[in-house]
């Protein structure tokens, strides 16, 4: 297929987000997809409020179109809620063209946690208006769809998440003879992530559990948390090899975050052995619960007390299920695209005029492309 992915989050930046549509796109590639990303790199951009290292595109509709004129998508996913997914959104509703999205933040909680004056209400109605308007709409864990079914969100469809298990893997615990955290009391107690009052980092900074607690990741509110949390190691941002040894020398992860919703750092610590405390909120309570690899609970000490107790080849082992081969070929059959016949004829046509008026797909396709995926049958009793 040929796969157009519409999205503000990209390369450079280093989140969840980000490495997760980086690698889908890798495997897709591997597995012989064509994919053409449209990100902010090229355009001009201004910086995203309360998150700077999101550039937002500025005037970038007619690029986007010209470049999916010359591409001719097979199907086109829109990623992200930002400036370059707003536009492409409009494009595609323009032209009658069908597309897929995403759910990667809980925007409203988000936005609510950054300004306070944002009602979480008008949140959801934003993110409803502009993910109801595609044709699928995929999310990470069952808690995450069945949250935002309640909300009003349509045509939800489940795509899994992956792990490198061999950049994150237990054989780098200690590796030759030397601990990252030398000279620390342990047990080592370790976050990775953005330092942003959104991630709930204060909560895994006031927890009462013996040994250190070591925080990896920059953020707006990091040099306010050093001098409120003196006893804690903020070691900064760490990448590739150097943070899979963060990972696996830690004793246990912990995830504090109530607004993710998976949290990929999860399966990376999990991936080196090191079991994962957090509280029950959407990604942690679809992951860990009966895992073995971790512990949930409102009472984050006591699950960090539980983790401690865990065989780490067992969290190790869990791990290994989620494979980024099986996101990318989930991610794949989500995709929406007409028949082949159908949309070589539609960017002819489109071409031949230019893009300016409205060649749509018939309307009895559209019906069919806008159907709700089928629900699952009950079982027999």
């Amino acid at each position: 297929m040929r796969i157009m992915l519409v999205t503000d989050a990209w390369e450079p930046q280093m989140n969840g987000v980000v490495r997760t549509l980086s690698r889908t796109v890798a495997e897709c590639r591997d597995m012989g997809h064509e994919v053409e990303v449209i990100s902010p790199d090229g355009f001009r951009t201004m910086p995203l409020p309360t998150y700077p290292e999101i550039q937002l595109a500025m005037g970038a509709k007619k690029e986007i179109e010209r470049r999916m004129l010359a591409f001719a998508p097979d199907a086109i996913h829109i990623a992200t809620e930002g400036t370059l997914g707003v536009a492409a959104r409009a494009i595609c509703l323009k032209w009658g063209w069908p597309f897929t999205t995403s759910y990667h933040t809980k925007f409203p909680e988000y936005l609510s946690a950054r300004v306070k004056v944002a009602p979480l209400q008008a949140g959801y109605a934003f993110m409803r208006w502009f993910h109801n308007a595609g044709d699928r709409l995929m999310v990470a864990t069952p808690s995450m769809r069945d949250d935002l079914a309640r909300r009003g969100f349509k045509n939800i469809t489940p795509w899994a998440r992956g792990v490198d298990v061999e950049l994150f893997n237990p054989d780098k615990r200690f590796m030759g003879g030397k601990d990252v955290y030398e000279g620390l009391e342990r047990p080592i107690l370790l976050n990775v992530g953005r330092v942003s009052v959104e991630k709930n980092m204060e909560a895994f900074l006031k927890l009462k559990s013996p040994g250190t607690k070591v925080v990896v990741g920059h953020g707006p509110q990091l040099e306010e948390l050093k001098a409120k949390y003196p006893d804690a190691v903020f070691a900064g941002s760490r990448f590739g090899e150097e943070l899979a040894r963060y990972f696996a020398d830690a004793d246990v992860f912990v995830f504090p975050s109530l607004t993710d919703t998976f949290g990929l750092v999860i399966l990376e610590a999990m991936a080196t052995g090191t079991p994962v405390a957090a509280y029950p909120a959407h990604g942690p309570k679809d992951i860990i619960p009966g895992s073995g690899a971790g512990a949930v609970g409102d009472d984050l000490e006591a699950a960090v007390t539980e983790c401690l107790t865990l065989d780490r080849e067992n969290v190790r082992a869990y791990a290994e299920g989620y494979s980024w081969r099986n996101c990318a070929i989930e991610f794949v059959a989500n995709l929406e695209a007409p028949p082949p016949k159908q949309r070589r004829r539609f960017w002819r046509r489109l071409r031949k005029i230019g893009g300016h008026m409205r060649p749509r797909l018939p309307i009895r396709l559209r019906r069919l492309l806008r159907m709700k995926p089928p629900k699952p049958k009950a079982p027999a009793a």
